[in-house]
């Protein structure tokens, strides 16, 4: 396992995993913003879910979407998982990570054995995705196998967003072991050279764009998040 290592650049720390690929981020002046717009869409399912009580986060990265969640839904607990302790080590001394309280629940293990622990079985309403090895070649676990496990892991009305990650022609590949596990799956265009962001529903949405639209100026209002441009994807990606 790659040991982390810090970067900074232009008012921007980053996380390495002993390589020069930075996967994750925190900005020096606001140690809240998500610095990504990948990483801001992986927050999509506020729009469909505006008081989770739980929140599921795979893979820690520089902790930015587990600390977003933390301080933002006061009223949800948020759990990440993360496969490397030193990792975790690092969020905590580098990337203000807060510690592990009564809502926040930072674990030391593999996704995979999270997903498929039956007592985490239905217990989520909201479960990010974002697995990746040192090289970031591909998700980490995209298996169909892998994603039918994080639909148990939601509730009837559950969301799970994915960041994917991979050479153009395995995003199709990605996208179909995810499908047979939910009842709708969409993404945005992509951003990052190659990055998507999927976003699949255990129950299919009755999806009215005016209702979204005026979702989105509220998330952007309160969450300073581009929450419009996600609801522009979303048309795109129907009218596709």
């Amino acid at each position: 396992m790659s040991k982390p290592n810090i970067s900074e650049f232009e008012g921007v720390r980053n996380l390495h995993f002993g390589t020069s690929v930075i996967q994750g981020a925190m900005r020096l002046d606001d140690s809240l913003a998500l610095e990504f717009e990948y990483i801001q869409q992986m927050m999509l399912w506020t729009l469909f879910i505006e008081k989770p009580s739980h929140i599921v986060q795979l893979g820690l990265g520089a902790g930015a979407l587990t600390k977003f969640c933390y301080h933002h839904f006061r009223a949800a607990r948020t759990t990440a998982i993360e496969l490397d302790p030193a990792v975790i080590t690092q969020c905590h001394a580098h990337f203000a990570l807060p510690p592990n309280d009564h809502r926040l629940s930072v674990r030391a293990m593999d996704a995979w054995d999270y997903v498929n622990d039956q007592s985490n079985h239905s217990t989520c309403e909201v479960l990010q995705v974002d697995l990746y090895d040192a090289q970031a070649i591909e998700p980490a676990l995209n298996s169909p196998e892998f994603y039918a496990a994080c639909a148990d892991c939601l509730t009837a009305t559950g969301i799970m967003t994915v960041n994917i990650f991979c050479d153009r022609e395995n995003h199709s590949h990605n996208l179909e072991a995810i499908e047979p596990s939910f009842s709708a799956v969409a993404w945005l265009p992509e951003v990052h050279d190659s990055n998507i962001v999927a976003v699949a529903f255990k129950r299919a949405p009755s999806i009215d764009f005016d209702q979204l639209y005026l979702r989105a100026v509220r998330i952007e209002q309160q969450l300073q998040l581009p929450a419009k441009s996600w609801v522009d994807g979303l048309m795109l990606w129907m009218q596709g």
